[in-house]
């Protein structure tokens, strides 16, 4: 009976050990992603065009790190909502984060990014040329969605303004998460996507099992 209890225990922790690596990039991720189907249903219905030039882009024209209140702002808003532990209060002095698109984790706040998914350029080329400053400000301090996530700053600054079809994270299992929040984020602001990054996208979203 003891043997069988013991057999019992180690399968368990088998069990367990197993599904870890499919646990942790889910908790790591903004609440609210939408099932699947869901993002399935609106990457279909995103329009596909040619993306425009840059001509005319510049960071400035998305102001961003906006007052939260309380004397946070949307950097510090994130840091705190993504950490599994912080110390301070805007400013955050120190933590611990996962970082979903390479698996690290940190405990200085200064080795973090708050990467936006769909990079301010990359919105530019997809239709926030012709938004106003409001709406691109809103755009890059949007809490609401899946937009903005902490992540290491050396993974943040390999990804820059490229879309899926040329950089997607280098974490194992990351595809899926990483889909979902780049097509959802798209759906919600009507950008549009080229070809290439739809293919990537599909291929990526193919991997989701949640």
């Amino acid at each position: 009976m003891f043997q069988k209890i013991k057999l019992l225990a180690v399968s368990f922790v088998l069990f367990l050990t197993a599904f870890q690596f499919d646990l942790s990039p889910v908790s790591a991720l903004p609440s609210g992603l939408p099932s699947k189907a869901t993002v399935q249903s609106e990457l279909n219905a995103l329009t596909v065009k040619t993306e425009s030039t840059m001509t005319g882009y510049s960071r400035d024209l998305f102001p961003h790190w906006s007052s939260q209140g309380s004397g946070c702002d949307t950097r510090q808003v994130v840091l705190k909502r993504d950490a599994d532990s912080y110390v301070g209060n805007c400013p955050v002095t120190s933590g611990s984060w996962y970082s979903y698109y390479d698996g690290l984790t940190f405990k200085n706040p200064s080795d973090l990014d708050i990467d936006h998914v769909v990079p301010l350029a990359e919105a530019w080329r997809s239709g926030a040329s012709s938004w106003t400053t409001t709406t691109r400000q809103a755009f890059a301090n949007d809490l609401t969605g899946p937009q903005l996530i902490a992540v290491s700053a050396s993974s943040n600054r390999s990804k820059g303004d490229q879309d899926p079809s040329t950089w997607k994270p280098t974490r194992a299992g990351a595809s899926c998460g990483y889909s979902k929040m780049w097509i959802h984020t798209k759906s919600r602001w009507n950008l549009s996507l080229q070809s290439s990054e739809k293919t990537a996208l599909q291929t990526m979203l193919n991997t989701c099992t949640y």
